[in-house]
């Protein structure tokens, strides 16, 4: 064999090496933008609004009263409530009636939960406004609680604006959470879950829907903006 011919068959075998190199690269045409997670609420039809759009709804008014749900709402307190099960009652829901897990709850297991970022959002833009503001909490009351101290610390709340934080509980005739609101005469009330959202709509007062983690403790997860309320958009965290 000729150093030509010797040549040309290298650039042969070349060729069709490359060729089978490229056949097994498998590529896709990109058809359309795609979404990431916190992309996926706006492919649903609700009324969606911001921490913005609410200021400047409020924009000229003079300080209010707003009250928020603590639990998925100002805070992501799923991990206290799992311990809760699995140290309670790992095979039902009842540790949620027993006084000594809300003994906890209300106290040293605080630690394990973590503030959400909206609520910090929300609660930054109502302290600029002046408005006061209030925790009611579906939690069952306890002798003694440090949440109230807890809350203030992660929402950086003075002592001069922190009320101590309501609790409504399960006892219906007692603590109802409309009566709360309207006892203080909230103006907002803002939560996750549908008791809050009709609690507002109760009392005539504007409800703010937050979402609720997918990967909360407390499920199924609610339909958000099924009462036609507004929702905050990602508000999940």
């Amino acid at each position: 064999m000729n150093k030509l011919t010797a040549a040309l068959t290298s650039i042969i075998l070349i060729l069709g090496f490359n060729d089978v190199l490229q056949a097994k690269v498998f590529t896709l045409d990109q058809v359309e933008s795609g979404v990431n997670s916190t992309d996926l609420p706006l492919c649903h039809t609700v009324h969606w609004v911001s921490v913005r759009q609410i200021e400047k709804s409020l924009e000229g008014k003079p300080p209010i009263a707003v009250g928020f749900d603590i639990d998925d709402t100002v805070i992501f307190s799923s991990p206290g409530f799992y311990r809760g099960k699995i140290e309670y009652s790992p095979n039902d829901e009842s540790y949620l009636k027993n006084q000594q897990f809300w003994e906890k709850m209300n106290n040293e297991w605080n630690k394990f939960s973590m503030p959400k970022k909206i609520g910090i959002e929300l609660i930054k833009m109502h302290k600029k406004r002046g408005d006061d503001i209030y925790f009611i909490t579906g939690r069952t009351e306890t002798k003694i609680e440090s949440i109230t101290k807890q809350i203030q610390k992660m929402m950086h709340i003075s002592d001069s604006k922190m009320h101590s934080v309501i609790f409504a509980g399960d006892d219906k005739n007692k603590n109802d959470k409309a009566s709360w609101i309207k006892k203080y005469k909230l103006e907002i009330y803002y939560g996750d879950a549908d008791e809050d959202i009709i609690a507002a709509h109760e009392s005539n007062i504007r409800g703010i829907r937050i979402l609720r983690a997918s990967n909360s403790s407390y499920q199924p997860l609610p339909k958000a903006g099924k009462f036609g309320e507004e929702v905050i958009i990602k508000s999940d965290y």
